[in-house]
């Protein structure tokens, strides 16, 4: 025996999983703001990191973690006085998470006709982690670092994929939503 719902019902459920499919996505799009834009003033970051870790004593309890810092550190003055165009690098690398951030304006608007995107930044949040070992391990980088940065993938998964599971149901509801997060039904029984 099936139970009679309101007729609002649906619609309030529609805008409900709408909203948050959309802070999901606000959460991955800032943090791929937030990736980008501090991927340019590399070098003054670790300068400043490396600062923090020596003045404040941390550098005695986490050594490994100061010796690193300060290594890349040094690698960014050395490079950026002598080669300064290598940044340029890093540059695209920063333009790329902005680019990438602007890809999931599309899922914002309308996730269900956008969910390619969605389906899509977790195809790369997955590619993070042999990304990660595989040049990690070329470049030296330490097995911690390769965590950390591993870390970036699981942690947007959680969201995209909360994102992803929501815009399946809306679908499957037939809850169609527009860019106010207003809602309208299609009943299929009438």
């Amino acid at each position: 025996m099936e139970v009679e719902t309101p007729d609002s019902y649906p619609a309030a459920l529609g805008r409900r999983r709408a909203l948050v499919i959309r802070v999901c996505l606000v959460i991955v799009i800032v943090g791929l703001v937030v990736s980008g834009v501090t991927a340019f003033p590399l070098r003054e970051e670790l300068s400043l990191g490396r600062d923090i870790l020596n003045n404040t004593g941390l550098s005695a309890t986490f050594p490994d973690v100061a010796f690193w810092v300060q290594r890349v550190a040094e690698g960014l003055d050395v490079t950026g006085s002598a080669y300064p165009f290598l940044a340029y690098g890093t540059d695209w690398l920063a333009f790329a998470h902005l680019a990438i951030a602007v890809a999931f304006i599309g899922p914002l608007i309308d996730p269900v006709r956008n969910v390619w995107v969605t389906i899509w930044g977790l195809i790369m949040c997955a590619g993070i982690v042999p990304l990660a070992v595989i040049a990690g391990a070329i470049r030296g980088l330490p097995i911690g670092w390769q965590l950390i940065d591993i870390s970036f993938g699981v942690v947007a998964a959680v969201p995209l994929t909360i994102a992803l599971v929501l815009t399946r149901r809306l679908e499957r509801s037939n809850v169609v939503t527009a860019v106010g997060g207003t809602a309208s039904v299609h009943h299929p029984h009438g």
